[in-house]
């Protein structure tokens, strides 16, 4: 039998923030870890729908010791605020798991393409602003959530936002691509400090969330909907199982720096292993053009790593 979260490590004592915890694999994510005894912050752009989730999380898990903040991430001031009200000067674990994907185009409260902003440069900036209290933290680790369809398009450097052209399936692949490269990037750089924090990344494979079909049904598509909701019901895991690549990283024992985990089945279904990913996504000249291009457009330059 492989790994599943009663494999999880007790996790008494530690504190970790997931993003987009109010429903699908960040609520899963969020559930097991208290389950594990850590005390859980639920990151949420809706404070309604995050509030509805901290109560589900406690009835589910008796105990539990979980808090709700607001977050949203297409708003650098609001990433700002979250880092601010946060009131913990360690932090043993940041999963920055919210994303969107395939909308209409558009553009987030400051201009970037909403996959861009979103995806990569919200959580981005709140792991530069959070840094200082994850390296205070012996053991603590960050762990970006991507996608096996990281493999539709590398980033374009000189078109991060999508202005000479917009392809949503592109764009998201572009956006889980600068998950990777930034993944990459931090650990390099890390490792280049010798701290203890690891930086990591997972993928759920094809799971079965709210996440496909919630641009469909904002945009009235109602075909594509249903075809969304019956590939959910068909052909994919469970958000409990697809969570799994993430606590994975997020807490055993053998994760090294820049480690992508995901389904062991095809990338798509079935326990974690380590996962394949596009070459592109290790390449350190892209990885250094995006990090410098993403303090440029957010103001976040990570200064805990030049101390």
């Amino acid at each position: 039998m492989g790994w599943t979260a009663q494999d999880i490590p007790d996790q008494s004592g530690r504190t970790a923030v997931v993003t987009g915890a109010n429903s699908g694999l960040g609520y899963v994510t969020a559930r097991e870890l208290a389950r594990k005894g850590a005390r859980v912050v639920l990151a949420c752009r809706s404070e309604a729908r995050g509030r509805d989730a901290g109560e589900r999380l406690v009835a589910e898990v008796p105990g539990a010791v979980a808090g709700v903040e607001r977050l949203d991430l297409g708003d650098l001031g609001s990433v700002r605020e979250f880092a601010d009200r946060l009131p913990y000067e360690r932090l043993d674990l940041l999963v920055n798991n919210a994303g969107v994907m395939a909308p209409p185009y558009g553009r987030t409260a400051d201009g970037f393409e909403t996959q861009f902003g979103v995806n990569h440069l919200g959580h981005f900036a709140l792991t530069g602003l959070l840094l200082p209290a994850l390296l205070a933290t012996p053991g603590a680790r960050v762990v970006t959530v991507s996608s096996v369809l990281h493999t539709l398009a590398n980033i374009d450097i000189h078109d991060l936002n999508s202005e000479h052209g917009y392809r949503r399936w592109i764009a998201y692949g572009r956006s889980k691509t600068a998950n990777l490269l930034f993944t990459h990037e931090l650990a390099r750089r890390l490792a280049g400090l010798g701290t203890g924090l690891v930086a990591a990344a997972a993928h759920p494979g094809y799971a079965a969330t709210n996440l496909q079909t919630a641009g469909p049904r904002a945009e009235g598509r109602r075909v594509a909907e249903r075809l969304m909701e019956a590939g959910n019901r068909v052909f994919a895991q469970s958000a409990e199982e697809g969570a799994l690549p993430t606590l994975y990283a997020a807490t055993a024992a053998d994760v090294r720096p820049d480690s992508f985990f995901g389904p062991s089945f095809a990338m798509w279904r079935g326990g974690p292993a380590r996962s394949r990913r596009a070459p592109w996504t290790l390449d350190d000249e892209a990885a250094v053009r995006l990090w410098d291009a993403s303090v440029r457009l957010t103001g976040v330059d990570f200064r805990a790593l030049k101390a």
